[in-house]
Protein backbone atom coordinates (compact mmCIF):
# COMPACT_ATOMS: atom_id res chain seq x y z
CA UNK A 1 0.00 0.00 0.00
CA UNK A 2 1.45 3.59 -0.59
CA UNK A 3 1.92 5.95 2.64
CA UNK A 4 0.60 9.16 2.27
CA UNK A 5 1.90 12.28 0.89
CA UNK A 6 3.91 13.88 3.42
CA UNK A 7 2.55 17.53 4.39
CA UNK A 8 4.97 19.51 6.50
CA UNK A 9 3.38 21.53 8.82
CA UNK A 10 4.47 24.82 7.82
CA UNK A 11 2.94 24.21 5.02
CA UNK A 12 -0.33 23.55 6.38
CA UNK A 13 -0.29 26.82 8.28
CA UNK A 14 0.29 28.71 5.53
CA UNK A 15 -2.67 27.32 3.58
CA UNK A 16 -4.87 27.99 6.65
CA UNK A 17 -3.43 31.72 6.82
CA UNK A 18 -4.45 32.12 3.33
CA UNK A 19 -8.24 30.57 4.32
CA UNK A 20 -8.11 32.95 6.67
CA UNK A 21 -7.38 35.94 4.90
CA UNK A 22 -9.83 35.02 1.99
CA UNK A 23 -12.23 34.34 4.74
CA UNK A 24 -12.38 37.95 6.10
CA UNK A 25 -12.48 39.22 2.87
CA UNK A 26 -15.49 37.92 1.74
CA UNK A 27 -17.36 38.28 5.38
CA UNK A 28 -16.23 42.11 5.49
CA UNK A 29 -17.70 42.76 2.25
CA UNK A 30 -21.04 40.77 2.56
CA UNK A 31 -21.59 42.99 5.76
CA UNK A 32 -20.41 46.23 4.28
CA UNK A 33 -21.88 46.37 0.69
CA UNK A 34 -25.43 47.28 0.62
CA UNK A 35 -25.57 48.39 -3.25
CA UNK A 36 -28.30 51.30 -3.62
CA UNK A 37 -30.92 51.09 -5.47
CA UNK A 38 -29.81 54.38 -7.55
CA UNK A 39 -26.40 52.83 -8.16
CA UNK A 40 -25.95 52.63 -12.09
CA UNK A 41 -25.55 49.21 -13.28
CA UNK A 42 -22.43 50.46 -14.69
CA UNK A 43 -20.85 51.75 -11.51
CA UNK A 44 -22.46 48.66 -9.86
CA UNK A 45 -19.94 46.42 -12.53
CA UNK A 46 -17.21 48.45 -12.09
CA UNK A 47 -17.41 48.12 -8.08
CA UNK A 48 -17.78 44.51 -7.83
CA UNK A 49 -14.76 44.19 -10.87
CA UNK A 50 -12.62 45.91 -8.17
CA UNK A 51 -13.32 44.39 -5.24
CA UNK A 52 -13.04 40.88 -6.43
CA UNK A 53 -9.26 41.59 -7.58
CA UNK A 54 -7.87 43.74 -5.32
CA UNK A 55 -6.44 43.35 -1.81
CA UNK A 56 -8.14 43.93 1.28
CA UNK A 57 -6.55 47.44 1.76
CA UNK A 58 -7.38 48.42 -1.43
CA UNK A 59 -10.87 46.94 -1.24
CA UNK A 60 -11.36 49.34 1.72
CA UNK A 61 -10.52 52.16 0.41
CA UNK A 62 -12.08 51.74 -2.70
CA UNK A 63 -15.45 50.61 -1.26
CA UNK A 64 -15.19 54.07 1.35
CA UNK A 65 -14.71 56.20 -1.92
CA UNK A 66 -18.25 54.12 -3.60
CA UNK A 67 -20.19 54.84 -0.44
CA UNK A 68 -20.08 58.50 -1.33
CA UNK A 69 -20.55 58.33 -5.34
CA UNK A 70 -23.09 55.16 -5.15
CA UNK A 71 -25.80 57.33 -6.00
CA UNK A 72 -29.37 57.87 -4.22
CA UNK A 73 -27.72 60.03 -1.73
CA UNK A 74 -28.88 64.20 -1.16
CA UNK A 75 -26.39 66.89 -1.24
CA UNK A 76 -26.19 66.75 2.31
CA UNK A 77 -25.66 63.53 3.13
CA UNK A 78 -23.05 63.17 0.96
CA UNK A 79 -21.50 66.18 2.90
CA UNK A 80 -22.11 64.16 6.35
CA UNK A 81 -20.11 61.29 4.47
CA UNK A 82 -17.26 63.07 4.00
CA UNK A 83 -16.97 64.97 7.21
CA UNK A 84 -17.11 61.57 9.01
CA UNK A 85 -14.65 60.12 6.84
CA UNK A 86 -12.27 62.72 6.89
CA UNK A 87 -12.34 63.50 10.77
CA UNK A 88 -11.79 60.11 10.78
CA UNK A 89 -8.40 59.80 9.41
CA UNK A 90 -8.42 57.49 7.35
CA UNK A 91 -9.82 59.72 4.04
CA UNK A 92 -6.01 60.41 3.20
CA UNK A 93 -4.96 56.65 4.09
CA UNK A 94 -7.13 55.39 1.56
CA UNK A 95 -6.75 57.88 -1.10
CA UNK A 96 -2.91 58.36 -0.63
CA UNK A 97 -0.47 58.60 -3.67
CA UNK A 98 -0.62 54.78 -3.86
CA UNK A 99 -4.52 55.03 -4.67
CA UNK A 100 -5.21 58.19 -6.13
CA UNK A 101 -3.13 60.99 -7.98
CA UNK A 102 -5.70 63.65 -8.89
CA UNK A 103 -4.33 66.56 -6.62
CA UNK A 104 -0.61 65.54 -8.04
CA UNK A 105 -1.65 65.85 -11.27
CA UNK A 106 -4.20 68.97 -11.36
CA UNK A 107 -1.55 70.68 -9.07
CA UNK A 108 1.12 69.73 -12.47
CA UNK A 109 -1.08 70.90 -14.81
CA UNK A 110 -1.70 74.40 -12.96
CA UNK A 111 2.07 74.70 -12.45
CA UNK A 112 2.43 74.51 -15.95
CA UNK A 113 -0.05 77.26 -16.77
CA UNK A 114 1.37 79.77 -13.95
CA UNK A 115 4.81 79.58 -14.58
CA UNK A 116 5.90 82.51 -12.98
CA UNK A 117 4.97 84.83 -10.27
CA UNK A 118 2.81 82.08 -8.19
CA UNK A 119 2.91 83.39 -4.79
CA UNK A 120 0.35 86.35 -6.45
CA UNK A 121 -1.99 83.92 -8.21
CA UNK A 122 -5.40 83.98 -6.21
CA UNK A 123 -6.86 79.99 -5.90
CA UNK A 124 -9.77 78.64 -5.31
CA UNK A 125 -10.13 74.84 -4.57
CA UNK A 126 -13.53 73.58 -4.79
CA UNK A 127 -14.36 70.37 -3.20
CA UNK A 128 -10.90 70.78 -1.16
CA UNK A 129 -11.69 67.68 0.83
CA UNK A 130 -8.66 67.81 3.62
CA UNK A 131 -6.28 69.98 1.60
CA UNK A 132 -4.80 67.39 -0.37
CA UNK A 133 -4.82 69.68 -4.01
CA UNK A 134 -3.89 73.05 -1.78
CA UNK A 135 -0.78 71.26 -0.02
CA UNK A 136 0.40 70.10 -3.56
CA UNK A 137 0.00 73.46 -4.97
CA UNK A 138 1.97 75.07 -1.78
CA UNK A 139 4.68 72.94 -2.35
CA UNK A 140 4.85 74.24 -5.98
CA UNK A 141 4.94 77.88 -4.32
CA UNK A 142 1.44 78.98 -4.77
CA UNK A 143 0.89 80.63 -1.77
CA UNK A 144 -3.00 82.48 -2.07
CA UNK A 145 -5.21 79.78 -1.66
CA UNK A 146 -8.59 79.43 -0.61
CA UNK A 147 -10.47 76.52 0.29
CA UNK A 148 -14.12 75.55 -0.11
CA UNK A 149 -16.49 72.30 0.88
CA UNK A 150 -19.54 71.47 2.26
CA UNK A 151 -17.98 69.35 5.06
CA UNK A 152 -16.90 70.20 8.54
CA UNK A 153 -14.79 67.56 9.38
CA UNK A 154 -13.41 67.81 5.84
CA UNK A 155 -12.28 71.76 5.97
CA UNK A 156 -11.03 70.82 10.06
CA UNK A 157 -8.26 69.08 8.16
CA UNK A 158 -7.52 71.13 5.24
CA UNK A 159 -6.82 73.83 7.83
CA UNK A 160 -4.81 71.98 10.07
CA UNK A 161 -2.45 71.97 7.01
CA UNK A 162 -1.57 75.65 7.04
CA UNK A 163 -1.83 76.36 3.23
CA UNK A 164 -5.29 77.97 2.98
CA UNK A 165 -5.91 81.80 3.38
CA UNK A 166 -9.65 81.63 3.70
CA UNK A 167 -12.18 78.73 4.18
CA UNK A 168 -15.66 78.61 3.07
CA UNK A 169 -17.96 75.48 4.47
CA UNK A 170 -20.73 76.12 2.03
CA UNK A 171 -22.26 73.82 -1.05
CA UNK A 172 -20.64 75.16 -4.48
CA UNK A 173 -23.85 76.43 -6.03
CA UNK A 174 -25.10 79.81 -7.88
CA UNK A 175 -24.82 83.40 -6.43
CA UNK A 176 -21.74 82.33 -4.01
CA UNK A 177 -21.31 85.43 -1.18
CA UNK A 178 -17.68 85.85 -3.59
CA UNK A 179 -17.61 88.65 -5.71
CA UNK A 180 -17.41 88.13 -9.41
CA UNK A 181 -13.66 87.78 -11.17
CA UNK A 182 -12.59 87.06 -7.54
CA UNK A 183 -9.80 84.38 -8.67
CA UNK A 184 -7.12 83.50 -11.05
CA UNK A 185 -7.76 79.93 -10.99
CA UNK A 186 -10.46 77.45 -9.92
CA UNK A 187 -9.71 74.00 -9.85
CA UNK A 188 -12.23 71.02 -8.90
CA UNK A 189 -10.70 67.59 -8.14
CA UNK A 190 -12.65 64.90 -6.43
CA UNK A 191 -15.44 66.92 -6.87
CA UNK A 192 -17.23 65.52 -10.34
CA UNK A 193 -19.15 62.34 -9.15
CA UNK A 194 -22.56 61.08 -8.76
CA UNK A 195 -24.41 63.51 -6.57
CA UNK A 196 -21.84 65.83 -6.24
CA UNK A 197 -21.05 68.98 -8.36
CA UNK A 198 -23.74 69.85 -10.83
CA UNK A 199 -23.59 70.68 -14.11
CA UNK A 200 -24.89 74.53 -13.36
CA UNK A 201 -21.68 74.80 -11.91
CA UNK A 202 -20.27 75.37 -14.51
CA UNK A 203 -21.81 79.11 -14.37
CA UNK A 204 -20.56 79.35 -11.07
CA UNK A 205 -17.06 78.58 -11.92
CA UNK A 206 -17.08 81.73 -14.95
CA UNK A 207 -17.92 83.89 -12.62
CA UNK A 208 -15.45 83.46 -10.57
CA UNK A 209 -12.71 83.56 -12.66
CA UNK A 210 -11.11 86.31 -14.20
CA UNK A 211 -10.70 86.36 -18.22
CA UNK A 212 -7.36 85.14 -19.26
CA UNK A 213 -7.68 83.04 -15.45
CA UNK A 214 -7.82 78.76 -15.55
CA UNK A 215 -10.81 76.02 -14.24
CA UNK A 216 -8.97 73.18 -14.10
CA UNK A 217 -11.53 70.20 -13.59
CA UNK A 218 -10.01 66.74 -13.07
CA UNK A 219 -12.16 63.70 -12.91
CA UNK A 220 -12.22 59.81 -13.54
CA UNK A 221 -12.75 59.38 -17.11
CA UNK A 222 -15.44 56.95 -16.41
CA UNK A 223 -17.75 58.95 -14.78
CA UNK A 224 -18.75 60.62 -18.24
CA UNK A 225 -19.95 57.54 -19.14
CA UNK A 226 -22.12 56.42 -16.29
CA UNK A 227 -22.93 59.54 -14.34
CA UNK A 228 -26.22 60.42 -15.73
CA UNK A 229 -25.69 63.88 -14.57
CA UNK A 230 -22.88 64.24 -17.04
CA UNK A 231 -23.60 61.68 -19.68
CA UNK A 232 -23.75 63.10 -23.10
CA UNK A 233 -23.90 66.19 -21.06
CA UNK A 234 -20.91 67.88 -19.14
CA UNK A 235 -18.69 68.09 -22.32
CA UNK A 236 -21.55 69.35 -24.65
CA UNK A 237 -22.42 72.03 -22.02
CA UNK A 238 -18.26 72.84 -21.66
CA UNK A 239 -18.12 73.39 -25.43
CA UNK A 240 -21.68 75.64 -25.82
CA UNK A 241 -20.18 77.90 -23.63
CA UNK A 242 -17.02 77.99 -25.77
CA UNK A 243 -18.86 78.83 -28.96
CA UNK A 244 -20.93 81.32 -26.31
CA UNK A 245 -17.58 83.11 -26.09
CA UNK A 246 -17.37 82.56 -22.25
CA UNK A 247 -14.21 80.03 -22.26
CA UNK A 248 -12.11 77.95 -24.47
CA UNK A 249 -10.57 74.85 -24.39
CA UNK A 250 -7.04 75.58 -23.11
CA UNK A 251 -6.00 71.74 -22.73
CA UNK A 252 -7.73 68.39 -22.18
CA UNK A 253 -5.26 65.31 -20.75
CA UNK A 254 -5.77 61.85 -20.35
CA UNK A 255 -4.39 60.58 -16.89
CA UNK A 256 -2.95 56.82 -16.82
CA UNK A 257 -3.93 55.10 -12.94
CA UNK A 258 -5.91 58.38 -12.19
CA UNK A 259 -7.33 56.92 -9.28
CA UNK A 260 -7.59 53.14 -8.09
CA UNK A 261 -5.55 51.97 -11.65
CA UNK A 262 -8.52 53.69 -13.50
CA UNK A 263 -7.77 56.65 -16.27
CA UNK A 264 -8.67 60.27 -15.69
CA UNK A 265 -9.26 63.65 -17.29
CA UNK A 266 -7.94 66.90 -16.62
CA UNK A 267 -10.07 69.95 -18.52
CA UNK A 268 -8.25 73.17 -18.59
CA UNK A 269 -10.27 76.17 -19.87
CA UNK A 270 -9.31 79.45 -19.64
CA UNK A 271 -11.79 82.38 -19.44
CA UNK A 272 -12.23 85.04 -21.63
Amino acid sequence: MASAPCVSVRHLLRITQQLFVYYQKCLFFTIAYYPSQSTSPMADITYHNYINDASREDAEAYHATFQACKGGLTPQQIADYYSQWGASGKYDIHLGTCRYLGPMQAARAIGAYFVTNRENVRILDVAAGTGKVGQELHDLGFRSLDALDPSEGMLKKANERGVYTRTFQIFFELNLPIPDDSYDCLVVVGGMGEGHLPLESLYEMIRLVKPGGLVCIAMREEYLQYVEAYKDKLQPLMERLEREGKWYLYKKESVPNYAFGKDGIIFQYVIQ
